[in-house]
């Protein structure tokens, strides 16, 4: 291992089908795992400890300011931070290990590859770079809103070669459920944030959502799954809209 330590971050709630495939792929050079487990009824706690990591129990409390209690927990000279559907490459640990001995950078963004319907998408959701290696001296702390939160620290960031798998969905069926919930919880923080609803946002930017993934980003190229991927960004748009003006009224 590298001379400087390195702590893995983690949230979970009933994730015991993607846990242990996450720690697998980094139990091997973590020298710390922190695990904040919003009270799972399934196996995921158990399966997590089996990989040696120090489980939290804390009721949920949004996912900024979950990551961000992962985050306080970590001791490691550099902190990585996986959600548990997440799986870190053999080409990126190695780029991982590497990278936590150069001086004078205090983050690295990795870029993330969805796996969809058990095919890596080579376009569409593409490039997703994520700020996911930091430096704990760095000040490394959660923002946005939910559920699109941020990582941001103080000082210089890099890029590391290597693709971060991300294994979101199980079927389409998952997919749009999430899809659904994501939308409601997306109204929420507008309310909250008091975004107000405008009609030509519900109808313009759903279209622009589509044509964003299947055009710009070239999602056709994925074939029939590209096509989904851009159906699915126009209904979450339109959804997250349609619930905005929902809750404006009330009707909720």
């Amino acid at each position: 291992m590298a001379n400087k330590t390195l702590s893995v971050a983690i949230v979970s709630f009933n994730e015991e089908e993607n846990i242990g495939r996450t720690l697998k792929s980094i139990a091997d050079f973590a020298d710390e795992i922190i695990v904040v487990d919003s009270n799972s009824t399934d196996k995921t706690r158990e399966i997590a400890i089996s990989y040696g990591a120090k489980v939290f129990l804390e009721d949920w409390k949004g996912y900024v300011n979950q990551k961000n209690s992962a985050l306080e927990k970590c001791k490691g000279d550099w902190i990585l931070c996986l959600d548990c559907d997440e799986v870190v490459t053999e080409e990126l640990k190695s780029e991982i290990i590497k990278a936590i001995d150069i001086p004078g950078i205090d983050g690295f963004f990795i870029n993330r590859r969805v796996v969809y319907l058990n095919k890596e998408l080579k376009h569409a959701w593409q490039p997703d770079l994520k700020l996911r290696l930091v430096r704990r001296m760095a000040f490394p702390r959660w923002t946005g809103y939910d559920p699109h939160d941020s990582l941001i620290i103080n000082g210089k960031t890099g890029r590391l070669k290597g693709i971060l798998l991300h294994y979101p969905y199980k079927n389409i069926d998952h997919h749009f459920m999430k899809l659904i919930n994501y939308a409601r919880i997306s109204a929420s923080s507008y309310r909250e944030m008091n975004k107000k609803f405008k009609l030509y946002k519900l109808i313009f930017n759903p279209i622009f959502a589509f044509l964003k993934q299947y055009l710009l980003k070239r999602g056709f190229l994925d074939g029939f799954r590209g096509f989904i991927v851009a159906f699915s960004s126009f209904c979450y748009v339109f959804l997250k809209y349609l619930f905005l003006w929902e809750k404006e009224r009330d009707l909720s």
